[in-house]
Order: C-alpha cells, then structure tokens, then sequence
C-alpha cells in the first residue's frame, strides 16, 4: 500500500499543479490543456482511492470519467480551433 500512497501524493500534487495552471494561464488553450490534466488526475485519484479501499465499484466509475473526459477534450480542442478540422 506505499506504493498507491505514493501515487495518491503524486498525482495530487500535479493536480494541484494544474489548478494552478488554469488560474494563471496566459493562453486559452493553456487552460484546456491544464484542465484536462486535472480531470485525468482526479480520475487517477478515484482509481487509487479504490485500490486503496478495495471497492468494486471503482473501475465502472473510473470507465465512465475517463470517456466523459475523452468527449470534454475533444469538445474543447473543436472550440478552441473555432470548428477548424
């Protein structure tokens, strides 16, 4: 369990490290891409958390953020290009 202990605090510190990046990017396109590393980080955190619990649950969850998160990226990477392919 040190390991996921460890990952826990790692991941957490980068999501700390994004939510900084959202506040202060320069660009808007620095924003989304920050926001997306904090969505997949929040999305590792939940899978750690239920290693770390042993819940069975966890990966249903884990499946359905990470698919809602692949479609916000797309969705936002077609905003930000302005409908551009």
């Amino acid at each position: 369990m040190i390991g996921v202990d460890l990952g826990i605090l790692i991941i957490g510190v980068a999501c700390l490290g994004s939510a900084y990046r959202i506040l202060r990017g320069p660009t808007q396109a620095d924003r989304a891409v920050a926001g997306d590393l904090l969505l997949f980080g929040f999305v590792g955190l939940i899978a750690l958390f239920g290693v770390r619990m042993a819940n069975e649950y966890t990966f249903d969850i884990v499946l359905v953020a990470a698919l809602v998160g692949f479609l916000s990226a797309l969705s936002l990477a077609r905003a930000l290009t302005r409908g551009k392919r």
